[in-house]
């Protein structure tokens, strides 16, 4: 068996800057390109939460967009994970030394999500191939995904350059997401990086 926990962390990720439909674009001119600064996780639920994330490693640091990224991952999940899925995210700016919320809007920002199968189905289709390096690790990217330990070994993206919404400014940044179903949490995770975006040739 493999990753579910990696993907857990991508799904929030894509849910803080990304639309459930499936897309980055904001109709909005691409920056010349974007630093990541200072990225660290941590698990943020409760002792009893079913879902854990044990490593999580993105490198190299800062991270270039676009650029090359390294990225492993293990986790594991004491339960399956099916449809609804619910996903709250909170998305906070530091401003002057105190974290402030950043609003939902369009579906994005601090949102509530009913059900990320739904999003993991638009991103990747029922009956369609999981993208690399998912699928040479046997790595499911559609629920329902099965109870167990999950691993990423060193794998290699490259990312692409995406317009970014206004009010994604440079700042320090923190993201929660809880993972929940039929009302109990599944899970939490905390990411917190600095943006430095880079304009000009």
């Amino acid at each position: 068996m493999q990753n579910k926990n990696i993907l857990f962390a991508a799904t929030l990720c894509v849910l803080s800057f990304c639309s459930p439909r499936g897309n980055c674009d904001f109709q909005k001119e691409p920056l010349k390109s974007t630093k990541v600064l200072g990225f660290s996780w941590e698990n943020c639920g409760s002792a009893t939460d079913p879902a854990v994330m044990k490593a999580l490693s993105l490198s190299p640091d800062p991270i270039i967009i676009p650029g090359d990224l390294k990225a492993n991952a293990t986790g594991s999940t004491s339960v399956a994970f099916t449809s609804p899925l619910s996903v709250n995210v909170t998305l906070e700016k530091e401003v002057a030394g105190i974290w402030v919320k950043v609003s939902c809007v369009n579906e994005l920002g601090s949102c509530n999500y009913s059900d990320a199968c739904q999003i993991l189905d638009i991103l990747t289709p029922p009956g369609k191939d999981c993208p690399e390096p998912l699928r040479t690790y046997v790595i499911p990217c559609r629920c329902p995904f099965k109870a167990g330990d999950y691993s990423l070994p060193d794998s290699d993206f490259y990312l692409t350059n995406v317009g970014l919404p206004p009010w994604l400014t440079n700042g320090t940044y923190k993201v929660v997401g809880v993972l929940g179903s039929a009302g109990q949490e599944l899970g939490c995770l905390k990411l917190t990086f600095s943006l430095r975006i880079i304009l000009g040739a």
